[in-house]
């Protein structure tokens, strides 16, 4: 089995950068031959970055896996609080409904107390062919 695939964008408090990590992360699965995980990877990186950046005032990080039948996303901020999620209709937490909806898991927890947090979702790898 070959050896995990791992990336890390770190990102200044700069809403711009959900495009480029969007962008990035689009290069990245395509040159690893994972086409039909771009349009769902880049809508949960977008959520789980545009979190970060609209509810903190810091840096954050995305951080993507690739190993056995399963490409992980994770955001990185540097607020410890849990991520809010809103009733249906409310516009402010709308994103972590699209990822439960579209990730086939999630969760998140804190980063050494109080360093911030740590949102991930997963996505299942096991319909794509190995390149």
């Amino acid at each position: 089995m070959p050896a995990p695939l791992e990336y890390t964008f770190y990102i200044p408090h700069d809403p711009r950068a959900v495009g480029i990590c969007r962008r990035a992360l689009r290069d990245i699965l395509t040159s690893h031959h994972l086409p039909a995980l771009i349009e769902p990877a880049e809508l949960l990186a977008s959520e789980l970055l545009g979190n970060a950046i609209r509810h903190t005032k810091g840096p954050a990080a995305l951080k993507l896996r690739h190993a056995g039948h399963s490409l992980r996303l994770g955001a990185w901020d540097t607020d410890p609080a849990p991520p809010i999620t809103s009733p249906q209709g409310d516009e402010s937490g709308r994103g972590l409904h699209l990822v439960d909806a579209y990730a086939d898991d999630w969760g998140w927890f804190q980063v050494n107390g109080t360093a911030g947090k740590y949102v991930w979702c997963e996505l299942s790898t096991k319909a794509e062919k190995s390149g």
